[in-house]
């Protein structure tokens, strides 16, 4: 079988979230919820003049502590996907739909805890997910971004614009 001279294979879609930052979530979740779970069962049933303390009580330190949980567990849910399209970036609260066009560069310097895109506009958004603890997993995506990044430029490059009109 041979390739049609002419065609291109579109390059593969990227996507990234903190390994390593997950796993360490996940660890004091479990430590968060593991200490709820133990002071609710420790928590005596008694009635003194001062505190009445009952079920209700161990039940709502317990769903206490697996509230916090979730909460730390959140706190992961960093995501970077791309492909020829475009990119979309879930940092903690804040989502970005961002089409090729509008990223002037993909960046990751070697003093930054994250990788970040810089925007034609002059902004800046952080890649949360794009960890510099994951090692070669970030330096695999942020090649992979670059990829898409210079592809989708040579496809439809980016014209200045113009500072007066004529």
């Amino acid at each position: 079988m041979g390739l049609v001279s002419g065609s291109h294979d579109p390059l593969p879609a990227v996507s990234a979230v903190p390994h390593r930052l997950r796993l360490l979530l996940a660890v004091v979740a479990g430590v968060v919820a593991l200490v709820g779970l133990l002071v609710a069962l420790s928590l005596p049933s008694t009635e003194n003049t001062v505190v009445a303390y009952g079920p209700v009580d161990q039940i709502a330190i317990a769903g206490l502590g697996v509230l916090l949980a979730a909460g730390v567990l959140a706190l992961g849910r960093s995501r970077v996907d791309a492909d020829e399209h475009g990119v979309r970036v879930r940092n903690l609260l804040v989502h970005h739909r961002l089409p090729w066009t509008a990223v002037r560069a993909v960046r990751f310097e070697r003093t930054s805890a994250w990788g970040s895109l810089a925007l034609e506009n002059g902004d800046e958004i952080s890649l949360h997910a794009l960890q510099a603890a994951d090692g070669e997993r970030a330096v695999r995506a942020v090649e992979g971004l670059r990829g898409l990044h210079a592809a989708a430029r040579a496809k439809d490059p980016v014209r200045p614009p113009l500072l007066y009109d004529d």
